[in-house]
């Protein structure tokens, strides 16, 4: 069991280094309190590979991956609306009203659970636990992803304290259309190049808008030309 969570836990650590699990963490990270987020995760980590243990070692079978693949698609796309509409009412530099601490550990665990089924970390646990003993597997598969996650929660803490809350709701909101899109595009219809496209195309338009946004904001605070001095 001991071998079995040790490997478990360096694959699924490295799988989900890069993967839309750490971007996910890290939005919510940007708005909630880190030790909330982590306990999010951590029980949607025990969660999803609960269940791929069951699926490798007593079912030997997989689960369909596209209807999960839309239904995270649409919770992203909602997350983000919900974003930037909390997002418009806040100051630049004030501090956050924190929702109830019920409320975001459900959204993190649901998102969380949504995006991370039919993922390459669940087929990996699946096809350990198939091989290996199931305990260990659920031990370290669980353990590698929480630990992955817990650094980009601290990125998202670091940047919490430095930016400003509207800057962060907005980055929060386009991370979350990100999220959505490429599992709309990949995942559940299977046009990896439409999605490449579509997540380019947004990141893009969101630049221009951000450069646009800057050039306005510094235009608008630009100072008076001084008096000329009278004449003597």
């Amino acid at each position: 069991m001991f071998t079995a969570a040790l490997i478990s836990f360096g694959v699924v650590f490295v799988a989900e280094l890069g993967d839309k699990s750490q971007l996910i963490t890290m939005t919510y990270a940007l708005r909630h309190r880190w030790w909330v987020v982590l306990t999010g995760v951590g029980i949607a980590a025990f969660l999803v590979h609960g269940v791929s243990v069951a699926v490798g070692h007593f079912l030997g079978m997989t689960l369909p991956e596209q209807p999960i693949a839309i239904a995270a698609a649409v919770a992203f796309l909602l997350f983000a609306v919900w974003t930037w509409r909390e997002g418009r009412g806040a100051d630049g530099d004030s501090v956050p009203t924190v929702a109830e601490t019920r409320y975001v550990l459900a959204a993190v665990i649901s998102s969380f659970v949504l995006a991370e089924l039919g993922d390459k970390t669940m087929l990996a646990t699946v096809a350990l636990a198939s091989e290996h003993a199931w305990a260990g597997v659920w031990i370290g598969a669980t353990a590698g992803m929480v630990v992955a996650d817990g650094v980009a929660i601290a990125v998202g803490a670091v940047l919490h304290r430095r930016l400003p809350m509207r800057f962060l709701h907005r980055l929060a909101s386009l991370l979350f259309l990100v999220v959505g899109v490429w599992l709309l595009f990949d995942a559940a219809l299977g046009w990896r190049w439409v999605a490449v496209a579509a997540v380019g195309g947004v990141i893009t338009l969101a630049g221009i808008a951000a450069a646009a946004g800057v050039i306005r904001s510094r235009a608008t605070t630009v100072p008076a030309p001084a008096a000329a001095p009278p004449r003597s």
